[in-house]
């Protein structure tokens, strides 16, 4: 088993995960572009994946892998506020309750991991 991860490991977790998120944003923000602005932010598009990619192949090796991926489900969190923030997209009760949903049932079943492992 792993030693606890400290505050900063699970701040950089978030920071990664809120790079992946751009990766979507940069795919919205190329829908509908000319040809060479489209083939431009898919470049940049692959590269922020590529660049996720090796860092959370870092970080990852700092936790339980369960708890790594549990952090990734707030990335609905993080979409969800750039819609909003950056496009201008109505938030709704119903997407609101469903990024609540998805977080809380990754943190029950994370949650009886660790008591399990505990005893």
């Amino acid at each position: 088993m792993k030693a606890k991860p400290t505050l900063r490991e699970f701040v950089a977790l978030q920071a990664i995960v809120v790079l992946y998120t751009f990766a979507a944003i940069i795919g919205k923000f190329a829908a509908g572009q000319t040809p060479v602005k489209f083939m431009l932010l898919y470049a940049a598009e692959i590269a922020v994946l590529g660049v996720y990619a090796i860092l959370w192949q870092q970080l990852i090796r700092r936790f339980e892998l369960s708890v790594a991926y549990a952090n990734r489900s707030v990335a609905l969190g993080w979409s969800l506020l750039w819609a909003v923030l950056i496009f201008q997209e109505k938030l709704t009760v119903q997407k609101l309750a469903g990024v609540l949903l998805v977080i809380l049932g990754t943190v029950i079943i994370n949650g009886g991991e660790e008591k399990k492992h505990a005893d």
